[in-house]
């Protein structure tokens, strides 16, 4: 098999995954009666430090569901330019909800405060009311930047002196925490409501869970019905996520640790090129990606890209070292 970078997503489940979805326990979901998905839910509100959870088939639909309780028609909602829900969720903000997006430069993996505090006073000179402002830790596209702790705070605080909501898109929240060394309730308590997905580095073969005020996530169940979200006996796909929780965190660390020796051989081929926040997403500025790609493939290499001239490796559970000196190799050869 080839060793596949494209995503964190691509991963399969682990055998302790597959006893779990075998055997669990199970009930209708719409009604809230399936006992492991409510198990589920009730252990990441408490692990994020929130009232409630809901669970939901994607990422995109927890983002957009939150975009839904937390916005009406005709309001703002300022997030990254290159952040994944105003450029990766095809366009499904606007679709949706029928927002403004005031997309700001992240370049850095970032939203500079006094940028998103103009976009929030510009409501007084005839612009759009800002209602919310999206972030997202790791900031996928700036090679899985981890936001800093004070400037994340900084930033939710002055949201909250405006009366405007913070959404935490945390897909990959569980890399935060492991990396910053701060819990993810540590990292979301100045958010109203904050997202993970379970796909994403746990790899949990779906699902991911929206936390928040319960009285935001009763209003989210309902707009999950609305977007054909409702799911029956979901604790079949849900056991595997409370696996992946209880067993998976732990070991990102070697996802780090893999993803960096990508990033310094990359740096050493191309420097001056390479995007790396010290997680496991690696992205890399090339002159041609579909030649680097090839390349890469002739080698038994999987990667992909998220822009024009931009380059993704993403290190997994399913990558192991060997698969790592195996990447190492195409790198040094590649044109």
């Amino acid at each position: 098999m080839p060793v596949d970078l494209r995503s964190d997503t691509v991963t399969r489940p682990t055998a302790a995954m597959r006893r779990a979805m075998a055997s669990a326990e199970v009930g209708d979901d719409q009604y809230g009666e399936d006992p492991t998905v409510n198990g589920l839910e009730e252990e990441f509100a408490e692990r994020v430090g929130k009232a409630a959870a809901l669970y939901v088939p994607s990422g995109v639909m927890a983002n957009q569901l939150a975009l839904k309780v937390l916005t009406r028609p005709g309001d703002a909602v300022v997030a990254g330019a290159s952040s994944h829900i105003a450029a990766y969720e095809d366009g499904a903000a606007s679709a949706n909800c029928g927002i403004t997006l005031i997309g700001l430069d992240d370049t850095s993996g970032h939203l500079d405060l006094n940028a998103v505090t103009t976009a929030i006073q510009a409501a007084s000179h005839h612009q759009p009311h800002v209602a919310l402002v999206a972030l997202e830790d790791t900031h996928m596209a700036a090679g899985g930047t981890v936001w800093a702790p004070a400037a994340l705070a900084a930033l939710c605080s002055r949201a909250e002196a405006g009366s405007v909501a913070v959404h935490l898109d945390g897909a990959r929240l569980w890399h935060a925490e492991v990396a910053s060394g701060l819990p993810m309730a540590h990292r979301a308590a100045g958010a109203t409501t904050v997202m993970c997905c379970l796909s994403k580095g746990l790899g949990a073969p779906v699902g991911s869970l929206l936390a928040g005020p319960a009285d935001l996530i009763t209003a989210a169940r309902v707009e999950r019905h609305r977007m054909g979200g409702a799911m029956r006996q979901a604790g079949v796909i849900a056991a595997a996520g409370r696996v992946a929780m209880h067993e998976m965190v732990s070991r990102l660390e070697r996802d780090h640790r893999r993803a960096a020796r990508l990033a310094d051989a990359l740096r050493q081929r191309w420097p001056g090129s390479v995007d790396y926040g010290g997680t496991n997403i690696v992205v890399l500025a090339h002159s041609d990606t579909p030649a680097f790609l090839k390349h890469l493939e002739r080698h038994g290499v999987l990667a992909g890209t998220i822009a024009p001239g931009r380059v993704r490796l993403v290190t997994h559970v399913d990558v192991d070292d060997v698969g790592i000196e195996q990447v190492l190799a195409a790198i040094v050869s590649a044109p």
